[in-house]
């Protein structure tokens, strides 16, 4: 019979799979002998189970029933009994960190004759009644689907009427009122009355637990985040220990170093007099933690010992949730907490400066897309002018937009290309889609760790919480500062995540340090690591990237400027050198003399007057990048690009009709020429390989054009290492015809200039057939270089540039895409092509180098399947090069150095997200 119900005692943080991240933790810590309330856990079978038959599991009952006497006689105390009951609490747990989108329950056990009990052995009628009408709130919107904020507007109506500011200026009277009012609500709206049975409510608890799994808002963070639907939650259940119980009691949050910044030092809030849920709902303004030694000097040096047993336990940092009960500590969750990616590099560096991890694991705790993030501007330091206001720099960064004040307006507004901040009093969990949606996150309640700041720090989001100066009125769609401005919603704000600054308009940015740094090549990187720092941090892990990856890193560059800037920052040469971006501008007119010749003569010229121009482009790339190869992509877009809008030049020519005027001969010639080229679906058309094969002469102007530059390069001194990259080729047909050309002009130009020129011949794999015939096609071949782009457009049937706005969100939304194809590679279609390439490619020709060179290439997830797949090279734009460097080192790390099997999920080993985040489970 399968077992699905664990006590505390019998786990450990290595069954998160089964018991959750909380559950695994809370066992962790019980068998470290640390202050945790007794419970059990019901493991993610259950949850399973139960989602797919819609009915409890059979024998949960049963065990849950033996589990619950073990708490009971730990308690001395009965769920159910009158006069001193024990209640529990009910706690969603998963695999994977998803704060606050499952269900929590507190105070499971209490009815209207135990509430007399509990006032009676806790001494305080108004804890009794505070913890009753938690309960019903908590139960009525989660078990039986109650609004939440019809419980809301009663308890805020009932403090207005007190004049009270918060829950504690309510007395017992008015919350056993209060209560009264819930359960009327309760019986309204479903129509049923409030449990008043115990069992019941516990069991009902757990159900409602599992369901919230699939709920809108987990849901919707799964996608996000990237986490398997079908992994389920584990549900807690723990004896209650109660931080209301007055002065003398409290519930907080702690972490071992700052979430968002990485320093050492007590981080973290405590609310006196105050259930664990105020502390993460940011509905009271806590205090700082290091309060907690002027409030309970006793259980605040417990708790810092704690803390740092903890840390160095799981030699990481750690998010943890304590209660104090009447100067008790106990400890109620703790995991690897969540962290920006500032704070991960930081992190990961003074560990091991501290000795508790190696540079190989701290590579493993970092990733690409955190790289990037700290790579993006900040605002100017220096900038005149005074903020609005001032909050809790939760989640740095530097974030622009239009200020709106709920989530659907969040998600309307980004949807249509706006960018916007999401400000709110405090967030919850449904606020999920606004904040996704948003550029920054704003908030007038609420610290660091408020689920604001936790969930934005996830997610990579500028976040700024606890903004108190600030008078936020989301009815009226409006913020006050303490000026008196008031800020409608659609006006500009900028918010720094760093400094906790907001300011009215779009506030000036200057590029981050980070990017200054490595943009200043390998000396000024030298620099950094010695100074320290941030900085330093970052380099170090470029480092060890670069000192493990098997991948070598290279740049999509068409000038000589990128191809300088792409060198600093660490390119290993060009993967990807587009030709037909040198063809514009005021170079655009000598192609249409190419495209409007009449007679070969007349190409001739065209094409002669383009190879000065050309052999300049190459030599000064090819001096960019002396002693790396550089892979030059012959024209691959169809000719119709380079001359004027067939609509532009028929109105032109209609207007001078109309108006009785003979229209310029040369409109009349290129609207000829257009008409003459115009193709249903051009991207499938006239180009690459067959434009090469079709327009006589270009492919000779442009090789020449290349060896002319390595020519001019030899004789300078240098060492060019020119290659030549056939696009679109579907047939080894039409390679073997481009590639008998090249060679002929490469040895013509060896034989005119006495310069052996020797430039490699490859082609681009972008077209299915390509793929599926790749070992023919290798055989002529010196390399491969995947046209991912393309791949990914002609496998899935896609134009990019209509779908992607058209119907993409929607396809993310639904969970058919967990991300655009275009952005991280499509492993299961376009990533079998891939593999099949490779391994026919390498059969037919060992020596076979291999590279991608669509945008794939900078994509950190794809960069792992790159790795997995055997290639040689990624290749992606300059300002992605250090992310793909890091990348590669940690791809070499999580499937070995060979290159083969592996998932490519951007994960560490224990399964965290690469950026620090952690495991655990909802609050």
């Amino acid at each position: 019979m399968v077992r699905y119900v664990y006590d505390f005692a019998e786990g450990g943080r290595e069954m998160a799979g089964l018991l959750g991240g909380k559950g695994a933790n809370l066992a962790e810590m019980t068998r470290m002998g640390l202050p945790v309330p007794p419970g059990f856990v019901i493991s993610t079978e259950a949850c399973r189970a139960y989602l797919a038959t819609g009915a409890e599991p059979e024998g949960l009952a049963a065990e849950v029933a033996r589990h619950l006497a073990a708490v009971e006689e730990s308690a001395g105390r009965t769920l159910g009994r009158p006069d001193d009951p024990l209640l529990l609490s009910v706690r969603s747990g998963a695999r994977f960190s998803m704060p606050g989108m499952m269900e929590t329950i507190l105070n499971v056990g209490l009815t209207d004759g135990s509430v007399h009990g509990l006032a009676r052995v806790s001494g305080s009628e108004r804890f009794a009644w505070d913890s009753y009408r938690r309960l019903l709130q908590m139960f009525g919107a989660t078990v039986m689907g109650v609004p939440a904020s019809r419980f809301e507007e009663a308890l805020g109506a009932l403090k207005e009427r007190r004049g009270a500011r918060d829950d504690l200026g309510l007395d017992a009277e008015d919350l056993a009122g209060l209560a009264g009012v819930f359960k009327d609500l309760i019986r309204r709206e479903t129509g049923e009355e409030f449990p008043q049975d115990p069992a019941e409510q516990l069991r009902r608890a757990v159900l409602a637990v599992f369901e919230s799994w699939n709920g809108e808002r987990a849901r919707l963070y799964r996608r996000r985040e990237h986490i398997p639907d079908d992994l389920g939650t584990a549900v807690t259940v723990q004896r209650m220990v109660f931080g209301n119980l007055g002065a003398d009691s409290g519930s907080g949050v702690a972490f071992t170093r700052d979430p968002a910044t990485g320093r050492p030092g007590v981080y973290g809030d405590y609310l006196p007099d105050a259930q664990g849920e105020d502390v993460v709902s940011g509905i009271r303004n806590a205090v700082p933690l290091a309060d907690l030694e002027r409030l309970d000097a006793t259980s605040y040096g417990r708790l810092l010992e704690i803390m740092e047993t903890l840390e160095r336990h799981y030699r990481d940092l750690c998010d943890i949730e304590f209660t104090v009960e009447r100067g008790e500590l106990w400890m109620l969750q703790t995991r690897v907490g969540k962290r920006t990616a500032e704070a991960a590099f930081a992190i990961a560096d003074a560990l091991v400066r501290e000795g508790l991890i190696d540079r190989r694991e701290a590579l493993a705790r970092v990733g690409g897309e955190g790289l990037a993030r700290l790579m993006f501007p900040r605002f100017d330091a220096d900038r005149p002018g005074e903020p609005l206001a001032h909050g809790v720099p939760a989640s740095p960064g530097a974030a622009v937009g239009a200020a709106v004040f709920d989530s659907a307006e969040a998600a309307r507004r980004a949807a249509a290309g706006e960018r916007v901040v999401l400000v709110r009093q405090e967030t919850n969990p449904d606020d999920l889609p606004g904040m996704v949606a948003a550029q920054a996150v704003l908030t007038s309640r609420g610290g660091k760790t408020s689920h604001a700041a936790v969930v934005a720090r996830g997610m990579g989001k500028v976040c700024v919480c606890g903004a108190e100066e600030l008078v936020v009125d989301t009815a009226a769609r409006r913020f006050t500062a303490p000026d008196g401005t008031v800020v409608e919603e659609g006006r500009v704000v900028s918010v720094d995540g760093s400094s906790g600054a907001v300011y009215l308009g779009a506030a000036p940015l200057v590029p981050s340090e980070v990017m200054r740094r490595l943009e200043g090549g390998v000396d000024g990187a030298a620099e950094a690591a010695e100074e320290g720092g941030l900085v330093a941090a970052v380099t170090r892990a470029l480092e060890q990237a670069d000192s493990v990856r098997r991948l070598e890193v290279r740049a999509n560059a068409d000038t000589p400027e990128d191809a300088a800037r792409a060198r600093r920052f660490g390119a290993q040469g060009i993967g990807l050198c587009r030709t037909e971006h040198m063809f514009l501008g005021e170079r655009r007119q000598l192609v249409e003399r190419m495209i409007l010749a009449c007679t070969p003569g007349d190409r001739e010229q065209a094409l002669d007057a383009l190879l000065p121009l050309q052999t300049d482009d190459f030599a000064g790339i090819l001096e960019a990048m002396d002693g790396l190869p550089v892979t030059i992509r012959l024209l691959d877009p169809p000719l119709h690009e380079f001359l004027p809008d067939r609509v532009e030049l028929s109105v032109r020519v209609a207007t001078a009709e109309a108006r009785g005027e003979r229209p310029e001969q040369r409109d009349l010639e290129l609207l000829a020429a257009v008409d003459r080229m115009h193709e249903e679906n051009p991207m499938m058309g006239l180009r690459g390989v067959r434009l090469g094969l079709a327009v006589p002469g270009l492919v000779a102007m442009q090789v020449r054009a290349v060896a002319s530059a390595v020519v001019a390069r030899v004789r300078a001194g240098g060492d060019p290492r020119a290659e030549i990259m056939v696009p679109l080729v579907g047939d080894v047909e039409e390679l073997r015809l481009v590639k008998a050309e090249v060679e002929r002009v490469l040895a013509e130009v060896g034989e005119e200039s006495g310069v052996t020129v020797d430039c490699p011949v490859g082609t681009m794999i972008e077209l299915p057939r390509a793929a599926l015939t790749a070992g023919p096609i290798a055989e002529e071949a010196a390399f491969f270089s995947f046209g991912t782009n393309d791949l990914t457009q002609t496998t899935w049937g896609f134009s990019r540039d209509d779908v992607e706005a058209e119907f993409f969100p929607g396809y993310i939304d639904r969970g058919v895409f967990a991300a655009s194809p275009f952005e991280t590679l499509d492993e299961e279609g376009v990533g079998r092509l891939v593999r099949i390439a490779v391994e026919e490619g390498r059969r037919a020709r060992p020596d076979l180098q291999i590279g991608v060179c669509g945008e794939h290439g900078g994509d950190p997830a794809s960069v792992h399947f790159f790795h997995a797949a055997g290639l040689d090279y990624v290749s992606c734009s300059p300002f992605r090069v250090p992310v793909a460097r890091l990348e590669a080192g940690r791809a070499a790390l999580s499937h070995g150095h060979g290159g083969h099997g592996g998932d490519g999920d951007g994960k560490d080993a224990d399964g965290r997200d690469a950026d620090g985040g952690g495991g655990g489970g909802g609050r």
